[in-house]
């Protein structure tokens, strides 16, 4: 059972320098992947933040977005889904937008943001965005695991960051994580309250690793 209390590691409500802005998809095929972006930056004590985090529907979905970034000192962005799909050959371009909205905090102030891209192995995200040649993108293999290290080790590098674990660590939690997660999101309706997914991640962080062979 789901006990709700303030998130103590590094609360939304506390310090803008604690909170990771996550700019991923949102859709059933990436949902893993996005609670293990959860789960990593919880374990590594930083506060999670996303345009789904406030529920609210009266606001546009672009001002949140841009509350939720402009009150965090970091941000992830995934661009997995910049690439055609589905019978007309479509691309996302969500991300690429919500990037650039970071990218023009920094500008401003070079001190007042910091920014990690991801890509899938492979990715031909230059083709479309050829200014980040001059960026070094993160890569993953599109699994809950893979995603795991290169967050890990880019936030343990940050100059505020507090200790951290290592990213096997935080691998072997994701499974009961994982499963939980589900769960709740399954009794919930589809759709689980942001506030339910922090404590969850905070209680799996603290529970002993499961023992996880990563190939």
């Amino acid at each position: 059972m789901v006990t709700r209390r303030r998130h103590p590691i590094r609360a939304v409500s506390g310090d803008p320098a604690n909170c990771v802005f996550i700019n991923c998809p949102f859709d059933a095929e990436y949902q893993s992947l996005f609670d293990s972006i959860v789960l990593t930056i919880v374990a590594c004590g930083f506060a999670p933040r996303s345009a789904i985090e406030s529920g609210t529907v009266s606001e546009s979905r672009i001002d949140r977005i841009r509350k939720a970034i402009f009150g965090s000192r970091y941000s992830i962005h995934d661009l997995s889904r910049c690439r055609g799909q589905g019978d007309l050959n479509l691309a996302r371009f969500n991300m690429p937008l919500e990037l650039g909205i970071a990218m023009c905090r920094r500008f401003v102030d070079e001190t007042s943001h910091d920014w990690l891209v991801l890509v899938p192995e492979g990715h031909q995200y230059l083709r479309f965005i050829s200014d980040l040649g001059a960026f070094d993108p993160r890569t993953h293999k599109e699994t809950a695991e893979s995603i795991i290290p290169p967050i890990v080790n880019w936030l343990k590098s940050r100059p505020n960051a507090p200790p951290a674990p290592f990213p096997d660590q935080v691998v072997g939690k994701l499974p009961k994580y994982l499963e939980e997660i589900a769960e709740l999101r399954r009794r919930s309706g589809g759709e689980l309250p942001w506030s339910d997914q922090m404590v969850t991640a905070e209680r799996h962080v603290r529970m002993r690793p499961q023992r996880v062979t990563v190939s």
